[in-house]
């Protein structure tokens, strides 16, 4: 039994260490591609990553991938992700009785927003002259469909991480989540409403938010726990 227990808590360390890793890793690849793209744009004035995707992208460009694109790319509106918000609250609230995770939705879901309009009034950037079907309003960097999709959908893996049971399928939905992300964002690139270098630095910007507010909201819910255990003498 003992012995169980020991095995139990040095693999369960394990894990911890491995995800520490990992968070810490990608924080790390977040901030220096944020930095990378800030500076070869603003600093260095250098657009020429940016003009040579597009061109690579030409070829590809048929009806029925502007069909999809335009599909994917309504995932990360905001007149498909303020419903989705509003719906994922209350499941997380009313089905699965998680009170915690119904804050956590709003929370991270407007101060990712208020972040965003921040930013690109900050760098103020024009989006690209041409675009592919129609122009699309506002500035341009850091891309805020990049931004937006990570912290929802990210949170969405958060959640599939800590509350499925199923390996299987808590794996192959966090793939698809994943997978879903990163179409969100190359679609903005295809129809050419933001260059390359505002879906990477809002993909970065936006897993930056996501684990410092998962991180502080997690403070506080543990704060909460513990003032509402009863005092034992």
């Amino acid at each position: 039994m003992v012995r169980q227990r020991i095995k139990k808590f040095w693999a369960g360390l394990a894990l911890l260490s491995a995800e520490v890793v990992v968070v810490s890793a990608l924080l790390t690849g977040a901030v220096v591609l944020f930095v990378y793209m800030v500076r070869r744009v603003f600093v260095l004035q250098n657009n020429s990553f940016d003009e040579k995707i597009f061109r690579a992208l030409d070829p590809y460009v048929n009806e029925s991938t502007n069909k999809l694109m335009v599909a994917v790319t309504f995932l990360g509106k905001h007149e498909f992700l303020i419903p989705a918000n509003i719906a994922l609250i209350f499941w997380f609230l009313l089905v699965r009785k998680h009170r915690w995770y119904s804050i956590k939705v709003p929370a991270v879901a407007l101060s990712s927003l208020g972040l965003m309009f921040l930013l690109k009034n900050v760098f103020n950037r024009e989006r690209p002259g041409i675009p592919l079907l129609e122009e699309a309003k506002g500035l341009s960097f850091p891309s805020g469909h990049a931004l937006m999709s990570v912290t929802f959908y990210g949170l969405l893996i958060y959640a599939v991480y800590h509350l499925w049971k199923n390996e299987t399928a808590k794996w192959s939905m966090i793939s698809f989540l994943l997978l879903l992300i990163l179409l969100i964002g190359f679609s903005r690139i295809y129809l050419r409403v933001h260059y390359t270098s505002d879906v990477l630095a809002g993909f970065a910007v936006g897993f930056l938010w996501l684990v410092l507010s998962l991180k502080l909201l997690g403070y506080m819910e543990h704060y909460s726990r513990r003032k509402l255990q009863p005092v034992v003498e």
